[in-house]
């Protein structure tokens, strides 16, 4: 083979050497951006929640205790089951249930209420865990105290 030919070749082959000669780029590690350009570090804010309770220890598969919502002025509808709750607030508007767990709408001008409740065992009757409110003209969020404080009976 000539030499001419030889260096024909070997300069044809030089595009189809580099694509073998790529790396893998490794995922990104937590608390880096996506985005960021290779070796900058971008913090991504976590997001706040409510104070939480310990969940109780379960021994049957697939079922998680609920986190339960702590907060001053609630005293009176976390924990209640819905018997409870409609003796509070009257007969809810929407009861909707989705396997073992309820969610209770109770309504009037001042708000929405909507009360989760979650067995906190398993096979336990559902109870309020968490609360949130909104107010009834626009669905702007509300003061969840205040609202409950709104419409009890």
């Amino acid at each position: 083979m000539s030499r001419r030919l030889l260096q024909t070749l070997l300069l044809g082959m030089v595009p189809f050497l580099g694509a073998c000669a790529a790396t893998a780029v490794p995922p990104p590690s937590p608390g880096t951006s996506p985005t960021a350009p290779v070796g900058r570090t971008t913090r991504v804010p976590r997001p706040t929640t409510p104070p939480r309770q310990a969940p109780q220890p379960s021994t049957t598969p697939g079922f998680q205790a609920p986190r339960i919502m702590d907060i001053p002025g609630l005293e009176s509808v976390i924990g209640a089951d819905s018997a409870g709750l409609q003796r509070q607030f009257g007969q809810a508007r929407l009861d909707v249930r989705e396997g073992d767990a309820q969610k209770l709408q109770f309504s009037g001008e001042a708000c929405v209420l909507d009360i989760y409740l979650y067995p906190l065992s398993p096979g336990a009757t559902p109870t309020a865990t968490y609360v949130d409110a909104r107010r009834s003209s626009d669905g702007l969020d509300v003061d969840r105290a205040s609202c409950v404080a709104a419409l009890k009976r």
